[in-house]
């Protein structure tokens, strides 16, 4: 029988592995086009647009961009005696399921072969003039066009003549030892290079390739993901040789990063936009960059002085987890109760009702319990998302938000009018349209009714993922256009919740949905619902480049569930829940983050806990502590935030960006500039490798000093309670953690 379940597991393992690598197969590769440059053309000129140069090489056939300040590098440039504009015609089959996304691009028509007719140029402004030949015999005409903006942004803009040409693909030069950083918030790969990266928002999926989890979740719902699954995708890099472009369109899009000599963005769109940035380090990057999304604000102070304590079950066992750790005298800064709204149970575990108003049945002695969380100076916190369900199976509830908003139109709707339904594990629920102005003002009321009104100082603003494809919103637009537009329309609805409120100061809420201009209204990000386990498709090892990556892109604040979320309970094929091991790491991880806050898990009783463990809590304490101490640090850090974009972690490449070995370091992270981090990832490790970049570093818990001249990789003594820490010589970060010193 054991011989039998180890062959059927080896056996789904390779077919898991065959339908992912397939699943993840690029459904079509990059449009490379063909260049000719008319007669009167072929010259070389340089024309000066404010801060930027445009030099056109009309023998190659190629435009190199540069900035006046530093005139031999290179921003933008075009492939050599090749196009850097094609075009198309397609129809994209985009399939929804539980927030999961198919994409299968039918291309009609291709436009590869580029002529360069016309130039024009002011101070101001530059244009490329010239026609797309088809391969179905026709023509299309684009305009190619840079204008300056500030002195270190170059906006370009790419149109049709014929708007029915659908697809564009802009290509420019790289070379092979060029890296890709960036790209929103990624969870397997630090440096794109090499890859096709989608950018889509939806749900990032349980395995991403780990086996045979993610075939199983795939055969089963659909559910399970690849390594480019993301919550929140940027279609914006920051390379090595310190080049960067955002594209500013929403529609899905396509970097084919996969080619040594041209990289190639491709749109879904007659129209693309967006920014070239001009710097001298990724810092000088990120601050253009958030310049154009917008910038992240500091958050509240109540927020940096202790853990965020997730736990539910209601009034009684709320007060008493509560009690175990302050007993032992943990700093709490605020209870985070999901199940504010009542529990179900689901093939998934514990999950929500998601009708949002206050149990109290479920929540007795409310008022009680708000009080006696204000006399501990404990903030709470609860969950709302933009879908409702059907309550009418639910006994105690008193309004029915769901048949509320359906007969007031309220839903996202399909072509026939129709409440789209969105199956979620094993119910069905639907998406407000936030683009009807009546529906946002209707569900601004029930949170601040429901939330604001019953003590609630914030929450998770879960979700915003699965608008479908297909979907008719009521401003006219179709749901493609509208897909990664909606999670920054659901952040901006929580915002004005919290401005209309007079919370804005003092209240905050996390997401998880994101794109480009999230950051603008956002409190606070995370990363989702990260696997219980050690492995890098989908479980702790998936922190680090999530971190790092978003903080690239404007994603200044974001953090993870302490200890993970999502377990399984599939006995004998496969299992998964919290260790205590597991949970420590996690715990010595996020202390070094904008927010330390814990979670139960879907499957609470089959985890470890803070508050059923001993060890737990006794490591929560120690690290609580070390978060604490380190307030005033982040405080400093956010400020500069505010004022440059830069995130609270970073990557090493970050600020050493000559130092080629941290374009793979996805491992290690960076908490402002001083203080550097290399988490222990790896079950039963008690020593660790640690790459030390240029400068004097001190190791927390030793002590030891490490001057570094280069970059070197040294070997610590890692056991649990002293993950690798390491802070720099004199900063303000040695006299806060001083105490900690073993």
């Amino acid at each position: 029988m054991k011989k039998l379940l180890i062959s059927v597991l080896a056996l789904l393992v390779i077919i898991g592995v065959s339908i992912f690598i397939w699943k993840d197969a690029p459904s079509q590769s990059p449009i490379y086009s063909k260049l000719t440059v008319s007669k009167d053309l072929k010259v070389n000129k340089n024309y000066p647009i404010d801060s930027f140069i445009v030099k056109w090489d009309g023998k190659e056939g190629r435009m190199v961009i540069s900035h006046a300040k530093r005139p031999k590098q290179e921003i933008f440039s075009t492939p050599i005696e090749m196009g850097f504009l094609a075009a198309g015609k397609g129809v994209l089959d985009a399939k929804e399921e539980r927030g999961h996304f198919t994409m299968k691009e039918n291309r009609e028509v291709t436009c590869a072969d580029q002529s360069v007719d016309e130039i024009e140029s002011t101070n101001h402004l530059f244009i490329i003039k010239g026609v797309l030949q088809c391969s179905n015999e026709t023509k299309v005409g684009y305009s190619f066009e840079l204008s300056p903006e500030e002195n270190n942004k170059l906006h370009y803009s790419v149109t049709l003549d014929d708007p029915t040409y659908n697809r564009i693909y802009l290509s420019w030069s790289t070379d092979k030892n060029e890296h890709y950083f960036g790209f929103g918030t990624q969870y397997s790969s630090f440096d794109m290079k090499g890859k096709r990266v989608p950018i889509l928002v939806q749900e990032q999926g349980v395995g991403r390739g780990l086996q045979p989890l993610t075939f199983l979740a795939d055969i089963t719902n659909g559910a399970g993901g690849s390594w480019a699954h993301t919550y929140a995708p940027v279609p914006h890099f920051i390379t090595s040789n310190l080049t960067s472009l955002y594209s500013e369109n929403k529609e899905y899009q396509v970097f084919h990063l996969t080619d040594k000599k041209e990289a190639q963005l491709e749109v879904f769109s007659s129209h693309a936009s967006g920014y070239v940035y001009a710097g001298n380090s990724p810092e000088e990057l990120v601050e253009a960059h958030t310049s154009v999304v917008g910038r992240m604000e500091s958050l509240p102070d109540w927020t940096q002085h202790g853990l965020i304590l997730g736990v539910q079950g209601g009034t009684e066992k709320v007060v008493e987890k509560l009690d175990t750790l302050l007993e032992k005298d943990i700093p709490i800064s605020a209870v985070w109760i999901q199940d504010w709204v009542g529990q179900r149970r689901t093939s998934f575990g514990s999950q929500l009702w998601w009708n949002w108003e206050l149990d109290k049945d479920h929540y007795n002695n409310w008022d009680t319990f708000i009080n006696t969380l204000k006399e501990k100076n404990i903030r709470l916190l609860g969950y709302v998302n933009p879908f409702l369900v059907d309550s009418e199976d639910k006994q105690n509830r008193v309004r029915n938000l769901y048949q509320e908003a359906a007969k007031k139109g309220y839903f996202v709707k399909d072509k026939n009018d129709n409440p789209i339904a969105v199956q979620i594990t094993d119910f069905d629920a639907s998406l407000i349209d936030l683009t009807n102005q009546e529906a946002r003002e209707w569900f601004k009321v029930i949170m601040m009714e429901e939330l604001i009104e019953n003590g609630f100082s914030g929450w998770m603003a879960d979700f915003g993922e699965a608008l479908p494809f297909d979907a008719i919103m009521s401003n006219g637009a179709l749901g493609e256009q509208f897909h990664n537009e909606y999670p920054e329309s659901w952040a901006q609805l929580n915002k004005e919740v919290m401005e209309e409120s007079n919370l804005e100061t003092e209240g905050m809420f996390f997401l998880r949905s994101g794109y480009s201009e999230s950051p603008s209204s956002a409190s606070s990000f995370w990363l989702g619902d990260q696997l219980i386990s050690w492995d890098e498709h989908d479980g702790i090892k998936t922190v680090v480049p999530g971190l790092i990556s978003s903080g690239l892109s404007g994603f200044g604040i974001n953090h993870s569930d302490t200890g993970g979320y999502t377990g399984l309970n599939k006995k004998p094929i496969l299992s998964y829940s919290r260790s205590e091991e597991l949970l420590l790491r996690w715990i010595e991880l996020n202390a070094f983050t904008p927010l330390f806050r814990s979670h139960e898990g879907n499957r609470p009783e089959e985890s470890v806990q803070l508050y059923n463990n001993g060890a737990a809590a006794d490591h929560a304490k120690v690290f609580t502590d070390i978060y604490a101490a380190l307030a005033p640090y982040r405080k400093q850090l956010m400020k500069e935030m505010e004022e440059t974009g830069a995130p609270l972690v970073r990557s090493l490449f970050f600020h050493y960006p000559k130092d080629s070995n941290t374009y793979s370091m996805q491992d290690e992270f960076l908490l402002g500039e001083d203080l550097l981090v290399a988490p222990v990832l790896d079950k039963g490790k008690a020593e660790s490798n640690v790459y030390l970049p240029k400068g004097d570093w001190i190791h927390l818990w030793s002590g030891k000093k490490f001057l570094i001249e280069e970059g070197e990789e040294i070997t610590v003594s890692s056991p649990l309670g002293e993950p690798p820490v390491f802070y720099k010589k004199g900063s303000k970060v040695e006299k806060l953690l001083s105490p900690f010193e073993k």
